[in-house]
């Protein structure tokens, strides 16, 4: 539920149908703005769509608009001290820890991760974006430091403060793992990365369509070999679910961003449209790995 993939993939076959799709854009800022405006067509169209399939198509997209919120959360607000930032993203990662989603993720990454080994016969190089607290890049680093792991991985953030924390934290655990400041959908093309893969954990919602479809584009513009988009499922499964874990912290504002991320999520006929305008491709899969929705994207 909250999917609508009936409603969703008509309403895309529709937009296509109407004008030539992808559409055309030339600039980073053109890609954002064509995105954003495509997006909001294609809500309204599912919404036309729902209401010709009948009653329980209606009432679901209702229900989903209902919901849908391009509300901030709190750990974004550029007022709130670093400090409590610095709590809240630290309480995020306890709760991944407790729920063992890290194992997880690292088991939807391998086999890119093992694809490049088998390529260019030597460890994949990782680039996470918006890493946060550091959490899956450590997860990772420890793998790889057991040679479990043939892997070498970057994190990056925006938040300076992230960024410190990791660092020090890194170095403290002694993991094979350095932490730097990237802005996540303005990466300068001419610095490119050398990495193979670039990462997005648990943030696709942070941003908005056009942001994703700018962060995919320069991630190919970065040289990498495949960008990998891991968000939660949209559903109501996790909109009851992620805040009830967030209570676990004990931290009434991690519960708050909770419900506003699971609001937040993208369903996948919407992340089928972001891709397609940014690779003006097909090229490009979207899968469940619950409660994960995992956006694939190879360049090569």
């Amino acid at each position: 539920m909250l999917q609508l993939k009936t409603a969703g993939y008509i309403a895309l076959d529709n937009i296509r149908k109407r004008s030539p799709f992808p559409p055309q854009w030339q600039t980073q800022k053109e890609l954002e703005q064509v995105t954003d405006r495509y997006h909001t067509e294609f809500l309204d169209e599912r919404f036309k769509v729902s209401r010709t399939l009948g009653a329980v198509f209606l009432g679901t997209e209702l229900i989903d608009r209902s919901i849908r919120t391009d509300e901030q959360e709190h750990m974004d607000d550029p007022s709130l001290p670093a400090e409590k930032k610095l709590e809240m993203i630290r309480a995020l990662d306890n709760m991944n820890n407790m729920m063992l989603l890290y194992p997880h993720y690292i088991s939807v990454i391998e086999p890119s991760i093992h694809k490049i080994v088998q390529e260019k016969k030597r460890p994949a190089r990782i680039l996470e974006l918006a890493s946060g607290a550091g959490g899956l890049a450590f997860a990772i680093a420890a793998q790889a430091k057991r040679s479990a792991l043939p892997v070498e991985i970057t994190g990056s953030d925006i938040v300076p403060e992230y960024v410190e924390h990791c660092n020090r934290t890194a170095a403290q655990q002694k993991l094979p793992v350095s932490f730097k400041i990237i802005n996540a959908f303005a990466m300068d093309a001419s610095e490119n990365c050398s990495c193979d893969i670039i990462l997005i954990s648990q943030s696709l919602h942070h941003f908005t369509p056009g942001q994703l479809a700018r962060i995919i584009v320069q991630s190919k513009e970065q040289g990498a070999s495949v960008f990998l988009g891991l968000d939660g499922h949209r559903g109501l499964d996790l909109l009851v679910g992620v805040p009830v874990a967030a209570m676990l912290q004990g931290i009434f504002t991690l519960v708050l961003d909770g419900y506003t991320s699971a609001r937040k999520f993208y369903s996948e006929p919407e992340l089928d449209l972001i891709a397609e305008i940014a690779t003006t491709s097909k090229h490009y899969s979207i899968t469940l790995s619950w409660p994960l929705t995992v956006l694939k994207i190879p360049f090569t």
